[in-house]
């Protein structure tokens, strides 16, 4: 079963607006104690004392092209998937929405592990093969500059596979042993990281209704992208719930930074007026085109140097509409003197984000469960670097004390 934790939630005192906030210490306190912790077994990941930019753990050809913050999460996630496979004895990984293949060329290259890679857009599966390449050429580099510090013998790039995983239909491509395996039929751990919305309620079925699947590690994102029904709720309990739907706006809140927010508040910074244009930009979409629902508004830089009606042109630009729409800047002045405001109700709002985020992991471990299997949900990343760090362990026989060790940072 998943541990019964207390989540602590950072002190958002910096900000005018954080006053009204923290008023509701009650509120605060019940959201903190019914969400599930996110803090790791480590306060700061030691990877990063000498230099914020470069995880010490990892080899600098694995660094390349890499962010510290995947070069994190693919460390700590790619070796709680070796410990996993080591424990269920399985043959083979399968990488579902692996992207650039950041993971994947880990696991397999720096690991040792037999990786089949699933990623449906074309584009990025090419680039993961380029930059399988370019790692094995680094390696061989390394191997003869320094062969006491590489890892000698036979190395297996990942097997990328261009194929788009469906979550209601079995993926037969999810399923096939790679060939350089020697085997029938292979044993298969299943992972994703962050594999968005629907993509990771895929991972659970497969897991739960093909054989050959014996364990599991996602980490799962994008809870707003959820078919509803269908993808939640999947557990019968929270189906049982009365009042378990979940609107797009909670679930799209799930998503937020609430570590990164909470500095933000406590700095007080210029950057904190993003909410309010925001919110006054989609007054004025609403207003032109109100059949435009939920707009994808790609980030706008600098958004503290700009006025209000600058970064409303620039938002109507980015969702398709005239920037030139006449504006009434008087409203839009009014509306950025609701700034204090604006920020109070994004930071109730966040306050209840790991609550929402509790409930959906919740009845994934529960569906699980229900099923007959084990399950634990982990936090593994540092939340300050990764917002969406619990990965959900699974597997088809009890591993006892041994799912304790997979979340030690020296994994």
């Amino acid at each position: 079963m998943a541990r019964s934790a207390r989540w602590t939630n950072p002190t958002t005192a910096g900000h005018p607006a954080a006053g009204n906030a923290q008023g509701r210490g009650g509120d605060q306190s019940t959201a903190c104690a019914l969400a599930f912790t996110r803090t790791p077994g480590f306060q700061t990941p030691s990877e990063f004392l000498e230099n914020p930019s470069q995880s010490s753990r990892l080899m600098a050809p694995f660094r390349k092209h890499v962010k510290p913050k995947k070069q994190h999460e693919i460390r700590r996630l790619g070796e709680l998937v070796k410990k996993l496979s080591d424990l269920t004895g399985c043959t083979q990984v399968v990488d579902v929405g692996s992207g650039q293949g950041h993971l994947s060329r880990f696991m397999s290259l720096g690991l040792g592990l037999m990786v089949k890679s699933l990623e449906g857009n074309q584009r990025l599966v090419s680039r993961a093969q380029r930059l399988d390449q370019e790692l094995l050429q680094a390696l061989n580099k390394m191997e003869k500059r320094h062969p006491k510090v590489v890892q000698r013998g036979p190395r297996h790039s990942p097997h990328h596979v261009v194929q788009w995983v469906s979550p209601t239909a079995l993926c037969e491509e999810l399923l096939l042993p790679l060939e350089t395996s020697g085997q029938g039929s292979a044993r298969l751990l299943l992972t994703g990281l962050h594999a968005c919305g629907d993509l990771s309620v895929a991972l659970l079925r497969h897991f739960c209704c093909c054989s050959e699947v014996v364990a599991l590690a996602s980490v799962g994102c994008c809870y707003m992208k959820l078919s509803d029904p269908g993808s939640y709720p999947l557990s019968q309990w929270v189906a049982g719930l009365p009042g378990h739907e979940l609107p797009y706006r909670l679930r799209e809140g799930a998503c937020h930074a609430l570590e990164d927010y909470a500095e933000r508040l406590q700095n007080a910074g210029p950057g904190l007026q993003t909410h309010c244009f925001r919110a006054a930009l989609e007054t004025v979409i609403r207003h032109v085109c109100p059949e435009l629902r939920r707009p994808g508004v790609q980030g706008i830089p600098r958004v503290h140097e700009l006025k209000i009606e600058e970064y409303v042109q620039q938002g109507l630009q980015r969702v398709g509409l005239d920037p030139q729409l006449p504006l009434d800047l008087a409203a839009l002045r009014a509306q950025q003197a609701q700034e204090n405001r604006v920020v109070a109700f994004f930071s109730l709002a966040l306050m209840l984000a790991p609550l929402v985020e509790t409930l959906i992991l919740l009845d994934r471990l529960l569906y699980l469960e229900e099923q007959g299997f084990y399950a634990e949900l982990l936090p593994i990343f540092s939340p300050e670097l990764s917002p969406r760090n619990l990965v959900l362990v699974a597997t088809k026989t009890p591993l006892g004390q041994a799912f304790s060790i997979l979340e030690n940072e020296d994994i």
